[in-house]
């Protein structure tokens, strides 16, 4: 396996880490804001502070909830791309 290859694994592998690293707090922020907007608009109530806080703690409460998880997968990727450094020197 060439470098490049490693490379384009490595990005691949990259893109893959980003996207479930950051699925669960994005969807928990849009869930909660699409709640919070249906009820604004059926009580024709337009506050900016009922939207933010609410997807704030949601996102903290998934943080702390799959965040040793996220944590995990970030570290097993970051430990692979340094181990791949040498073979990306050959």
């Amino acid at each position: 396996m060439g470098g490049e290859d490693i490379l384009y694994d490595m990005a691949r592998q990259g893109l893959v880490v980003l996207t479930l690293a950051t699925l669960p707090p994005l969807g928990a922020a849009l869930a909660i804001g699409l709640v919070i907007g249906l009820v604004q608009a059926a009580t024709s109530v337009n506050e900016a502070t009922l939207s933010f806080v609410p997807k704030l703690v949601g996102v903290v409460l998934v943080l702390v909830l799959f965040g040793g998880l996220i944590g995990g997968l970030v570290i097993d990727f970051t430990r692979e791309a340094i181990e791949a450094i040498p073979a990306l020197a050959r």
